[in-house]
């Protein structure tokens, strides 16, 4: 992390930087349906933003005093997480940069690698954050719709890369839950100009089936000192609203992302149930495999019903709902459940978070009373 001193000779920008942040901020979370206007005193059923239904580990709910040293500022707990995520991934302490989850990694690296004259490269639909916040400081951003079987079009993401500072790569995709194969995606960042960097975004890395042509990044590393790799703690480990993501790449980028940063983003309530979760590894297994049954689940009530789903490797299913998407969204509020926002091009399609089994039974109950489906069980 940059130091207490380094950060304050920039603090006269402050302001300006806080005007921006508030804005970008509104506009993120503008994207996602609202939450709260509902008729049941507890809320509506939550299927809409790709979180962990299940919470977190027990090992975590069990801290017994969670908020020890919560009145001494993080450094220290940050370099010992930092360090401990090192060990386990096999890289040095300085290829490791935490962050307010993986969309201030995001931040960073568009902050680091883009300006007016670099700009943008990313995927069209996927997760918005590098473009919102490439367009916050000016960077042009150049899309580029998915192929056909919905894997990232690497061929014309490389035509698009000339003059680009920074590619973005989410995979799995969000929304589709794609994957994009490893094979092309070494080829693609070999082929890139020698100055573009790269932003792997593996948030959804851990639902991944085995068999899938994936690899991960940080699991199996090519040298290429333009790479980065961004992971969370929101997904499998079930601690999105603590915030704590993490990037690694090599020292330079990671240096260079470190120059954006503020020195104090990651608290400590989040870096001690971090350590809890990577302590817990048989919890991690059973959350793998729980998700894993949920999805198969899910695709089989597609099935029943004569559905068709994008194949998924993530902790949600786009659905072909074969109606406007606004009125199936519509729809399910009605039924007190929120699902996906509409997600261009596809606009008859529907993105599901999986949830309990309880929640995926009213899911189905409310997509059974939705006119017109011509849906049959079977």
């Amino acid at each position: 992390m940059i130091t207490r001193r380094s950060f304050f000779k920039v603090a006269a920008g402050a302001g300006a930087a806080a005007a921006i942040s508030s804005s970008l901020t509104d506009r993120i979370f503008a994207l996602e349906p609202r939450r709260w206007n509902s008729t049941q005193p507890s809320g509506p059923i939550l299927l809409n933003s790709n979180e962990n239904a299940y919470g977190p580990f027990p090992s975590v709910l069990a801290i017994s005093n969670p908020f020890q040293d919560a009145n001494r500022y993080p450094f220290h707990s940050v370099d010992a997480l930092a360090h401990k995520l090192a060990v386990a991934k096999s890289v040095r302490d300085d290829q490791v940069l935490l962050g307010c989850g993986s969309t201030e990694i995001i931040k960073l690296a568009v902050n680091a690698f883009t300006s007016p004259q670099r700009k943008l490269v990313m995927a069209a639909p996927t997760f918005e954050a590098a473009e919102m916040h490439a367009r916050a400081v000016g960077t042009p951003v150049a899309h580029v719709p998915l192929a056909p079987d919905y894997s990232h079009d690497l061929e014309a993401m490389l035509a698009q890369a000339h003059n680009a500072g920074l590619v973005y790569l989410c995979n799995p995709n969000n929304p589709t839950g794609s994957l994009t194969a490893r094979k092309q995606l070494e080829s693609f960042i070999t082929r890139l100009p020698s100055d573009t960097y790269v932003l792997m975004d593996e948030a959804y890395h851990d639902f991944v089936p085995p068999g899938a042509d994936y690899k991960s990044f940080i699991d199996a590393p090519i040298a290429n000192d333009r790479l980065i790799v961004a992971r969370t703690f929101s997904k499998i480990y079930g601690i999105a609203g603590l915030r704590l993501g993490y990037a690694v790449a090599a020292p330079d980028a990671i240096t260079k992302m470190q120059t954006q940063s503020q020195s104090d983003s990651v608290n400590a309530f989040a870096l001690r149930c971090a350590t809890a979760s990577l302590d817990d590894p048989a919890a991690h297994r059973l959350a793998v495999q729980r998700n894993a049954a949920d999805r198969d689940e899910f695709m089989r009530q597609t099935l029943r019903r004569n559905l068709t789903a994008i194949p998924s490797t993530a902790n949600f299913v786009m659905l072909d709902a074969r109606l406007p998407v606004k009125q199936v969204i519509a729809h399910f509020e009605q039924h007190n459940l929120l699902v996906g926002r509409p997600f261009p091009p596809y606009l008859s399609h529907l993105r599901v978070s999986l949830g309990t089994p309880p929640e995926m039974v009213a899911f189905w109950q409310a997509w059974d009373a939705l006119p017109q489906t011509n849906t049959k069980v079977n």
